[in-house]
């Protein structure tokens, strides 16, 4: 397949390759946005299901987010054999596979078989994320990449808004009853009972969901997409063969922070309100107020970045900002502490839009690779929630999530500050 290089003077969002390779980007991001945001709600769900402790219930995002670090790196040299259209078309194809394995497993009360299905879609959401950040961050001019991706981001989480109502509703509609029926289960026959039925209501909207990733993936198959690489930097003959630069590597770690925050504050959410004693009925649905935050993050984001501010000015922003909430959800309860956690999602919104663009300026034919790279840093979303639940226990649940968020926004700052601009530090350059 041919390659081109991206366009890197300012003119049109998505000049010169037109509207339609970013709608067919945007539904692509709206698909992933339904199958991970429903991780939040899966939580409470398993935790029922399956009699679990919190430890043993965050394995959801546990499995789910490592996969990206097992298979990136393969992902990027699959991508690289298989071209752009291909490439996505495999993706959505794993994601299918690994959608009706969870579906299939959950429904016979198989909690390893479950997880084996979660890994499964992680790996095909690895391929695609490899794919297709880079296609959209290059898609057009590079000072307006934030403002693609930001569109990308809108169509994710308005399908991360309507994925954990669709679930809380059509499966966790009783999940407060089915709950107490457990614990008043006179027998163990009784319990297994209750849960086999609970359980059951998940096949067949996962069943459902399968086919709908496959369809996608034969559609995909024959759309006609630009293959993209990062041009090189100015200034940095030898740009086309190093890939290791400063700008890269903190990115990597900026994005294990941001993921780990996003995932904190969007899937542990509802473990965070039911610490105060609020009730699973209204849990369940807290996945989509933070994303519903996030959505209007997206929003602000398109129309500021870059008219009145830039890409990387709103980037060190939103770091304050979440500072700023965090703190007040440290310093407050009940339904107000959990208000200030969700609207984390506002801040977070435009962290990833920005990040991905800064780490892979200059990757040449290493784009790929160097995707591969950043998106391992989304096995943030496995540890930091894991370190969570670990130590609240010791901590407490505000002071633990204070620890752990505070200091990654401040990360992201720095790193903001740092290589926002250039994307390189001025020894760097002499290199």
């Amino acid at each position: 397949m041919a390659r081109f290089q991206a366009s890197t003077s300012s003119g049109t969002l998505t000049a010169p390759y037109g509207p339609g390779p970013l709608g067919v980007a945007a539904a692509i991001f709206f698909l992933m946005g339904f199958v991970t945001w429903l991780n939040g709600p899966l939580i409470s769900f398993v935790r029922v299901a399956f009699s679990l402790g919190d430890v043993a219930a965050f394995m959801v995002p546990l499995v789910f987010y490592v996969s990206y670090f097992i298979f990136s790196i393969p992902a990027s040299f699959l991508a690289r054999s298989l071209g752009l259209r291909q490439g996505l078309s495999g993706a959505l194809l794993l994601c299918a596979l690994g959608v009706a394995v969870f579906g299939q497993f959950v429904s016979m009360r198989l909690y390893g078989g479950a997880l084996t299905g979660l890994l499964i879609l992680g790996a095909g959401l690895s391929l695609m994320q490899v794919v297709i950040n880079p296609l959209v961050s290059l898609l057009g001019p590079p000072d307006r990449a934030a403002q693609r991706i930001a569109i990308m981001g809108v169509c994710n989480k308005c399908a991360g808004i309507l994925a954990p109502i669709v679930l809380a509703t059509v499966v966790m509609g009783d999940i407060d009853h089915v709950a107490q029926s457990v614990q008043s289960a006179p027998d163990a026959a009784t319990r297994n009972a209750v849960l086999n039925a609970f359980v059951q209501a998940i096949y067949a909207p996962y069943m459902g969901m399968a086919v709908l990733l496959l369809m996608a993936s034969v559609g995909v198959a024959f759309c006609p997409l630009p293959n993209l690489q990062a041009p090189p930097i100015p200034g940095l003959p030898d740009s086309g063969t190093r890939i290791f630069r400063p700008h890269l590597v903190f990115g990597i770690l900026t994005m294990f922070l941001y993921v780990g925050v996003e995932v904190m504050a969007g899937d542990a959410i509802g473990t965070y309100g039911q610490q105060f004693g609020l009730p699973l009925s209204q849990t369940k649905f807290f996945t989509s107020l933070t994303l519903a935050a996030m959505l209007f993050g997206y929003l602000l984001g398109f129309v500021i970045v870059p008219r009145i501010i830039t890409q990387e000015r709103f980037l060190e922003l939103s770091c304050i900002g979440g500072i700023g909430l965090t703190l007040m959800a440290f310093m407050t309860g009940g339904y107000v502490s959990v208000g200030c956690v969700a609207l984390l999602g506002a801040a977070n919104a435009m962290m990833m839009p920005t990040i991905f663009p800064i780490a892979i300026r200059g990757a040449g034919p290493w784009t790929p690779l160097a995707s591969a790279l950043i998106v391992m840093g989304y096995s943030g979303g496995a540890i930091v929630p894991q370190i969570y639940v670990a130590l609240k226990p010791f901590v407490g649940f505000q002071a633990m999530f204070a620890l752990l968020v505070i200091p990654s926004y401040l990360a992201i700052l720095f790193y903001a500050r740092r290589y926002g601009q250039t994307g390189l530090l001025p020894l760097d350059r002499t290199q």
